[in-house]
């Protein structure tokens, strides 16, 4: 059994998992369909699971992808730690254009559930940080979308002054050039 919060952005919630620890490590169970309905109430069907290992300092992000291809995710840390930053597009939301951050790592193992309509990104706080995150739809390039990771109008403090940023995420698009009216 997990223990479900929600967030102040509505659908965005936290998951912590029951951890069994003894003198050999640890043992949780990181997904059970049955149990996250249960938990959530929602039935996510995810079709693709993703890794990436990242050092200290690599901030991915903030990516998403358009209807009809957007993806609700479900994310966890298996080695080191991040700061998770969530960000809510949907136009109809109360919190379009909010932010909600999380500090993720191996220890603790929260996980984030992400509905669609949110982009997402993060920054490794720690060497050899291991990212998996579970996807309700497939990659599909055409519909993917960066925004920038830096820009002002979402004024996200990162924790980092520096971070190591991909060529792509460098080129992403401000908020406002991503938004539906």
């Amino acid at each position: 059994m997990m223990q479900v919060s929600t967030t102040p952005l509505a659908g965005l919630l936290v998951l912590r998992p029951r951890i069994f620890r003894d003198e050999r490590g640890h043992f949780l169970e990181s997904f059970n369909a049955a149990a996250f309905a249960q938990a959530t109430g929602v039935t996510a069907p995810f079709v693709q699971d993703n890794e990436s290992r990242s050092g200290k300092g690599v901030l991915r992000g903030l990516h998403l992808q358009l209807p009809p291809h957007a993806q609700a995710k479900l994310v966890r840390v298996s080695a080191g730690a991040v700061l998770d930053v969530c960000v809510d597009v949907r136009p109809d939301s109360p919190t379009f254009g909010r932010h909600f951050s999380l500090r993720l790592d191996a220890v603790e193992q929260a996980m984030l559930y992400i509905p669609e309509g949110f982009a997402h990104g993060f920054v490794a706080l720690e060497e050899g940080t291991v990212f998996t995150y579970k996807c309700s739809a497939y990659y599909h390039p055409p519909s993917e979308r960066t925004i920038r990771w830096d820009d002002p109008q979402l004024a996200i403090d990162w924790g980092i002054a520096d971070p190591v940023v991909s060529e792509k995420d460098r080129a992403g698009l401000p908020f406002h050039a991503h938004v539906p009216n």
